[in-house]
């Protein structure tokens, strides 16, 4: 059956596109054949930094035959209406039309057969089109001969249908080449190719590694091969691979030498300039310290085996950690607290003041906060604090952003501070995502805390949430971080309460009356945040959600074990059971109210019961709501739920023998303030109407 395969061959791409251009170029296509009728068995797209190509196989040599049906109006309607629903159908008579009875009489249908069109012309239609519709999330016009935009300038279009039949028929398109180019500089001379195997073999004669994986696999393969035979590790990083892959169509992995004077300036300070700048790869030695070696990448195969190309880097890299050296030491002649001051020309936004401002009202939250930290001394909270963005007006950190912190930490030790101070210095802007570690010293969970809550309060309290996917102040990696922060240390905090401390400390900056609707939205956002960090433990989002609806349980730790206790309670034959009467229950109380315009949730009156069964109901209720009151004052909420759990046969046997709307008006509103008592028991616990299933 037919493959078409196609390339786009332009100027490099840049690596951070080229995933996701890979799959649009298949997404696109692909689509507008499926909606040509145009089935296939498989499809590929893969990218380097100078190509993007395609190839779907199995595709029909043809579109299918279809008929087109289009409906008129109506047997005997005016002239006029016929004569334009011909000249739309393209037809001269209605002798070339159907009657169709459509339920309301008879209408005219125009019925054309279409013969399907060869697959190659409607691949030309197809092609021409992406050129125009391709998603670049930046794109540029290189000509004014050419009427639209692309990523980089387009050097060649190469695109064709291989049929079993005959010999590949090529596809003119803007740009059409009938030749392919390999790697640019070790194999430049086009060449032919009749498939889409011969296209990829040929690629690899030419010094090209076409599918992204593969180049992958082979840069981090020597990588590690040469490691080895220097006695060192590779320190892994993913992303790096990543972006290295994306620049390079014939990774030459080698290895160069750092000079030993800069092993003297901190390891991250080696490894953010050798990665941010050169995209060089950080070895190891075996007791686990950055060893003074590199690993580069290069595009190039050379007859000297690549010594010039590690020289050249090596002296590039060798200036860029003079940079750095220098950075260092002039930093250090200024302490850290004598660059607080500097923090109030810098703004840290419009409405929330400086960053001055900011770390005054984290200083005072963390001094709060330190009190629900075990062993965390206030005074190297509030200290840490206050020193925790100072490292931002350091040249090192304006010549390395992703320092910030960890150069702090390095200037803290150097000025003689406390090491928990240092350390938290460093460690008050994690966790920064699910696989960051969360810091666990005292000091350092206080201060973070304390700086994600702040600036939770400050974006909500100046109504600058999150909307749909857009989040530009980081916001639910914030909330996220809280949680982690509380539950990994098991702090006992009551949400509200810091967030009301919060936003008091804000002062001016959050508008009195936006302050109740900040914290409320930054509650129901907690509970969706949550539901996000304990998916992947299991844990049902209905359950959090039926928590959080009591409005007075904001201590994450606790609301966990309530959770918990609540799922297994479910889980187990009794708790699925009395959700079934809850619900029931709670649908009969609703209905009544409704039509009596009456409210049931007032007390039950005892002289008013009948039956054993509402009496025997009426004592258990009484019974496990003292029993589940107590049980949840010393959060044992497990004995809570066994205590819920006895309301099951007193339920079953209330529904089995009384008849709640009885035609004694007192018994019915008796009955079904009792049925009103089982929503308010077992809603004690949490807010059983919101749990599915």
């Amino acid at each position: 059956m037919p493959e078409l395969l196609l390339e786009l061959f332009s100027e490099e791409i840049p690596a951070r596109m080229q995933a996701r251009a890979a799959e649009d170029l298949k997404r696109l296509v692909c689509d507008k054949l499926k909606e040509q009728g145009l089935e296939f068995s498989r499809a590929d797209a893969y990218a380097t930094p100078r190509r993007l190509a395609l190839v779907i196989d199995g595709l029909p040599e043809k579109q299918p035959d279809r008929t087109i049906e289009k409906k008129g109006p109506r047997v005997g309607a005016p002239e006029k209406a016929i004569e334009g629903f011909l000249k739309s159908a393209g037809l001269t008579s209605l002798d070339q039309c159907e009657k169709r009875d459509d339920g309301k009489g008879e209408v005219w249908f125009a019925v054309a057969k279409r013969e399907g069109l060869p697959t190659g012309a409607l691949a030309v239609i197809i092609l021409q089109e992406l050129f125009f519709s391709f998603p670049w999330p930046k794109s540029m016009r290189w000509s004014n001969d050419v009427p639209f935009k692309w990523v980089r300038p387009i050097r060649s279009v190469f695109c064709i249908l291989r049929t079993d039949s005959q010999a590949p028929i090529p596809i003119h398109l803007s740009f059409s080449s009938n030749k392919i180019r390999g790697h640019r500089f070790l194999a430049p001379e086009p060449f032919e190719v009749s498939s889409f195997a011969d296209y990829k073999q040929k690629l690899l004669d030419h010094k090209v590694i076409l599918d992204p994986a593969a180049r992958r696999a082979s840069i981090l393969d020597q990588a590690q091969r040469l490691a080895k035979e220097a006695g060192l590790t590779l320190v892994e990083d993913a992303a790096l691979a990543d972006e290295v892959t994306g620049l390079i169509e014939w990774p030459v992995v080698l290895m160069g030498k750092i000079d030993e004077r800069f092993m003297a300036l901190p390891p991250e300070v080696l490894t953010t300039t050798m990665r941010a700048n050169q995209k060089y790869f950080a070895l190891n030695t075996e007791d686990g310290k950055l060893a003074p070696r590199f690993l580069v990448v290069s595009n190039m195969e050379t007859k000297d085996g690549g010594k010039a190309i590690v020289a050249g880097n090596e002296r590039v890299l060798r200036a860029r950690l003079s940079d750095a050296e220098f950075f260092w030491n002039q930093d250090r002649k200024t302490r850290l607290e004598d660059r607080v001051p500097a923090l109030e020309k810098i703004v840290f936004h419009a409405r929330l003041g400086t960053v001055a401002d900011k770390m005054k009202r984290v200083e005072a939250l963390a001094g709060e906060i330190a009190r629900h930290v075990p062993g965390a001394d206030a005074a190297k909270v509030q200290r840490a604090a206050r020193l925790a963005k100072a490292d931002l007006t350091t040249g090192m950190v304006g010549e390395f952003p992703e320092l910030q912190g960890v150069m702090g930490r390095y200037y803290a030790l150097g000025d003689g501070e406390d090491a928990a101070v240092a350390d938290a210095i460093s460690e008050h802007y994690a966790p920064l995502g699910p696989n960051d570690r969360c810091p666990t010293g005292p000091v350092s969970v206080a201060v973070a805390l304390a700086d994600k809550i702040d600036i939770l309060i400050g974006f909500f309290g100046i109504d600058e949430k999150p909307t749909g996917s857009k989040d530009p102040f980081a916001l639910r990696r914030a909330a996220l971080g809280v949680i982690r922060l509380i539950l990994e240390n098991r702090l006992r905090i009551e949400l509200r309460k810091e967030f009301r401390i919060a936003a008091d400390a804000s002062g001016k900056e959050i508008p009195p009356a936006n302050v109740v609707g900040a914290i409320n939205g930054l509650l129901e956002f907690f509970a969706d945040r949550l539901k996000v960090a304990l998916r992947e433990k299991g844990v049902r989002h209905d359950l959090i959600s039926a928590v959080f609806a009591l409005g007075n349980e904001d201590d994450l730790v606790r609301l966990l074990a309530r959770v918990e206790a609540l799922q297994k309670f479910l889980d187990s034959e009794d708790g699925a059971n009395l959700l079934v009467a809850y619900r029931r229950a709670a649908n009969i109380v609703r209905i009544e109210e409704k039509k009596d315009k009456a409210s049931y949730d007032t007390a039950v009156d005892p002289a008013k019961l009948g039956a054993a069964e509402e009496k025997a109901l009426h004592a258990a209720l009484l019974s496990v709501e003292g029993k589940a009151s107590a049980a949840i004052g010393r959060e044992d909420f497990a004995a809570a739920m066994a205590a819920m759990a006895t309301l099951r046969r007193p339920v079953d046997a209330f529904f089995d023998k009384v008849t709640v709307n009885a035609e004694d008006a007192d018994l019915r509103g008796n009955r079904l303030r009792l049925l009103a008592q089982i929503r308010a028991t077992l809603d004690r616990v949490a807010e059983f109407s919101r749990i599915e299933g």
